[in-house]
């Protein structure tokens, strides 16, 4: 398969997983909490809806118009990234690198779907009351809780496995109590997530070696550098070589003259 398919294959793959999973909660689930499903029966491990209408992991924009500045940031940063991996595609980079970028486009992606189209086609969900935790449904095309582009995103994975104590000493927030993980996301958070600690973890790695595949016996960067150093050090080599060698032989012969130096003539003789 070539590795644009790959590529593509990879961000369809979470795409769906995402969306698939995105639709089913929020037809099947409430913001009551009589509708939070415990994973494994553990209660750190938790599956509820919630939305939000912000950045992951619920963050948001206390402005008028920052959900649709976010949204305009999300649409350009999807089409630099598309660009971004057409180019690196293009370069032969290492693959891992590409698919990493694969899956932050996909994340964006996902959650540009939710803010795009969400509004526009299901009802709205009742936050936290208790009188009415009915899911919601979807609508004819147009008629949902909100506008092109002003849709919330669905989260729905919440894992509070413990709390931390900050220590005292710790400027602004000693002292205070946290709890670890407190925030909720999808599936699309998750891959923008694993994208970047994969890039992290292995940047040497990507970033030192270039996939020639699609270029084969071509040398990369990296080597044609190497072999830049080799040459100028074979060369400083060779000329110490040649003073050495010099140095030596005026050692040998400090006295050397020409062969008749003795005999000729000097000035004052006839």
């Amino acid at each position: 398969m070539k590795r644009g398919y790959q590529v593509v294959l990879l961000i369809f793959l979470v795409l769906l997983i995402d969306q698939a999973l995105k639709i089913y909660i929020k037809t099947n689930f409430s913001t009551c909490e009589s509708d939070v499903v415990r994973m494994f029966g553990a209660d750190w491990a938790q599956l509820r809806f919630v939305e939000n209408e912000g950045m992951a992991f619920g963050i948001t924009f206390d402005w008028a118009y920052g959900k649709l500045a976010l949204s305009s940031f999300r649409i350009i940063l999807v089409g630099m990234l598309i660009w971004y991996i057409r180019w690196l595609l293009k370069m032969g980079a290492n693959m891992g690198f590409i698919l990493c970028m694969g899956m932050i486009t996909a994340g964006a992606l996902g959650n540009i779907i939710d803010s795009a189209f969400y509004g526009m086609i299901f009802t709205e969900s009742p936050v936290h009351d208790p009188g009415d935790c009915q899911p919601a449904t979807f609508v004819p095309w147009g008629q949902g809780y909100g506008t092109f582009l002003h849709g919330k995103v669905v989260d729905m994975f919440y894992f509070p496995m413990f709390w931390v104590n900050i220590p005292e000493w710790i400027p602004g927030i000693g002292g205070e109590r946290y709890r670890f993980f407190n925030s909720i996301f999808n599936v699309a958070d998750a891959a923008i997530t694993v994208g970047v600690i994969l890039i992290l973890l292995f940047q040497r790695r990507f970033f030192k070696e270039t996939h020639a595949e699609e270029a084969p016996g071509v040398p990369t960067a990296v080597e044609i550098a190497d072999q830049i150093d080799a040459h100028e050090a074979a060369q400083n080599a060779g000329a110490d070589t040649a003073d050495t060698e010099a140095g030596d032989l005026s050692d040998a012969h400090p006295d050397t003259h020409t062969p008749d130096s003795d005999n000729a003539p000097r000035p004052d003789e006839k």
